[in-house]
């Protein structure tokens, strides 16, 4: 006697495997990996909000530093480690950070020394009111900007 599988089993049997196939395709999307910042390092930035992007996969901020000898600012690309919606999950809103707040934002620095980081927390100067994400961190500290 051969194992073989009815009609009737396959065809049962091949809509399961292809629903099975396509949970496993959605929880797989491509994803970036944040080991281009060094988690051992803290840098505060103080600054203005440039921009503030609410978007998928990662919200973004941009912060204008000024430099020493009131040079041009040095414009900062901050990742936020999480989706919109856990930023909303953490209290957040779209209107979290807008243009023109004055800040101090907490980053682990990307590594090449490019102006970029991986958010930690920022304070806004004028409330004093702390955003901050809720991920670990190591870290030294140093300052950069007024």
């Amino acid at each position: 006697m051969r194992n073989m599988l009815s009609n009737t089993q396959v065809w049962t049997l091949l809509p399961i495997g292809w629903l099975l196939f396509l949970i496993g395709a959605q929880s797989a999307p491509a994803h970036h990996s944040f080991a281009m910042y060094d988690p051992r390092q803290v840098l505060t930035l103080n600054g203005t909000v440039k921009e503030f992007q609410w978007a998928n996969p990662h919200a973004i901020v941009w912060v204008l530093v000024p430099t020493a000898n009131d040079q041009e600012p040095q414009l900062w690309t901050i990742e936020l480690p999480t989706s919109p919606a856990g930023l909303v999950r953490m209290g957040w809103d779209k209107h979290s950070l807008n243009s023109g707040d004055q800040v101090s934002v907490e980053v682990n620095p990307l590594r090449d020394g490019e102006h970029g980081g991986s958010f930690k927390k920022a304070t806004l100067v004028a409330s004093g009111k702390v955003l901050a994400v809720a991920l670990p961190t190591v870290a030294s500290a140093q300052t950069v900007g007024h």
